[in-house]
């Protein structure tokens, strides 16, 4: 009988699916038990979640700037053609 901690082992592969799916929905226990070791061993994966994390608050900011009705704040261009000040 294998021991039950390998039910608990992901590759750097399989947690960064679950870094992802975990945008999208909660993760199950096993799963989200899993990713949390993974993510306390290992030296890249943290990184990866960062950047999820980034680009997660980028988009936020950009959504919030667009339903602001401000073309120029989504575009980054007023109507004159210049940067905003």
């Amino acid at each position: 009988m294998k021991p039950r901690i390998t039910l608990l082992r992901r590759t750097c592969r399989e947690a960064a699916a679950l870094l992802i799916a975990r945008e999208d929905r909660a993760l199950k226990l096993p799963d989200h038990v899993a990713l949390k070791l993974h993510l306390m061993a290992c030296d890249a994966c943290p990184k990866f979640e960062n950047q999820l994390l980034t680009l997660r608050a980028a988009m936020k900011q950009w959504r919030q700037d667009g339903e602001d009705g401000d073309a120029a704040s989504v575009s980054g261009v007023a109507a004159s053609g210049k940067p905003p000040e």
